[in-house]
């Protein structure tokens, strides 16, 4: 949504005082004559340049005087159609914009005031979220302010469980971090935010992605750093849709908890089985509770990985379910269940086909866990065979076409 740059403007056209005084009858359009008429009439003196004043578009100091007290009477969004609301918003933007540098602080608290009140406003949601975009989209890329901004846009959507109308994406996020001239610390509380308001939202696992960018802004060494990576590994374990644990070992962050209990069950989860996860659960009573994880989600979870490590090893051959079985220390009539549970129609791990007659899943694609000098090697074993298949099939052609020729003449 802040990334639209189709602002509207219903003031745009006339002199300063014009537009001033449009303004301010927009604010007052539903009191009586007689209120219309006190509050109309000091603008209207203050914005006439009669002797020994110069004339008000050559006087800057007047014009802020002058909108600091408009400003001060904004109070809501006003009884206006969308339209008017926008254009009414855009309006005073604009003159903010106009009359102070992007980084002056009688800027930033001018539109903190009035962010503040467009956030508190009952109703009129979509109006909100369109003149915040517009007031995003109006600053300079780099301006702070820009922050502030998409802040307010966030508390809002997130109180009115309206996160999908922001229409986020992590590569807007990057982007808006690289351009806005504000502080680390300011970037990752900013990065937090987001992380919060999809947990609050319930959708944990895009949350969790953002927490992975959280973690990447962090110092490694400190504390907060470090909660933040122990925070991650638990949410990585403790969601059932996360299975590639390789991206949390590219943080220095969770590098650093290296001596840590989750550090240890991480590792598992990346290079090794059953076995050793029984054995680490066997000798860490208690930490699965602690971090508010399931033990039979993550049984499940070692289960599939160990399965997907295995048919790794069977790329384009069958994986007997007898092998399954002893991998997974399972019966043999439960193969096929997490043979299912494995493959692309659930966790996306394996895509193959099961076979009942050969009592084997023939393997046409697999997820690896990492890849390092193993998987590798293991690819390179099969570009060969692919490269000799494919010199064999060429051979046969050449046969065939001469074969051809011969027989024409």
């Amino acid at each position: 949504m802040a990334s639209a740059t189709d602002s509207v403007s219903i003031f745009a056209e006339g002199t300063f005082e014009e537009q001033i005084l449009e303004l301010v009858a927009y604010i007052v359009r539903n009191r009586s004559e007689e209120e219309r008429a006190s509050f109309t009439g000091p603008f209207q003196n203050a914005l006439k340049s009669g002797e020994g004043r110069k004339p008000i578009e050559e006087d800057e100091n007047r014009r802020k005087l002058i909108l600091s007290k408009v400003l001060a009477d904004v109070k809501g969004l006003g009884d206006g159609s969308d339209k008017e609301i926008e254009g009414f918003f855009n309006l005073l933007f604009a003159h903010l914009l106009a009359l102070y540098p992007s980084t002056s602080p009688e800027l930033k608290q001018y539109l903190n005031t009035l962010l503040k009140t467009i956030s508190a406003s009952s109703d009129r949601l979509s109006i909100k979220y369109r003149i915040l975009s517009n007031l995003f989209n109006t600053l300079p890329r780099i301006s702070p302010l820009r922050l502030v901004v998409y802040q307010t846009l966030l508390g809002i959507a997130t109180s009115n469980d309206d996160l999908e109308v922001l229409e986020l994406t992590k590569a807007d996020v990057e982007k808006w971090l690289s351009e806005w001239d504000i502080t680390d610390e300011e970037k990752a509380t900013f990065l937090k935010s987001i992380v919060e308001a999809y947990a609050k939202a319930d959708q944990l696992t895009t949350s969790y992605e953002y927490s992975l960018v959280y973690v990447r802004r962090l110092p490694p060494s400190s504390e907060l750093g470090q909660s933040a990576a122990l925070e991650a590994i638990a949410t990585a374990l403790r969601l059932p849709t996360v299975f590639d644990f390789d991206l949390l070992f590219k943080l220095d962050a969770v590098l650093a908890v290296k001596d840590h209990e989750l550090f240890s069950l991480l590792q598992i989860f990346l290079n090794d089985g059953l076995p050793e996860y029984k054995s680490w659960e066997a000798s860490h009573s208690g930490s699965l509770e602690k971090y508010q994880i399931a033990p039979s989600e993550l049984e499940r979870k070692i289960r599939l990985l160990t399965l997907a490590s295995l048919a790794f090893k069977y790329v384009g051959q069958n994986l007997p379910y007898s092998k399954i079985a002893e991998a997974l220390q399972v019966d043999p009539s439960e193969v096929e269940k997490w043979a299912i549970d494995v493959t692309v129609i659930r966790a996306g791990l394996v895509w193959g086909k099961l076979s009942q007659t050969t009592q084997s899943l023939h393997i046409t694609r697999s997820t690896s866990r990492t890849f390092e000098r193993e998987q590798w090697q293991a690819l390179e074993k099969r570009l060969v065979s692919w490269k000799a298949g494919l010199s064999g099939i060429l051979d046969v052609v050449t046969s065939a076409k001469r074969q051809g020729g011969q027989s024409a003449a």
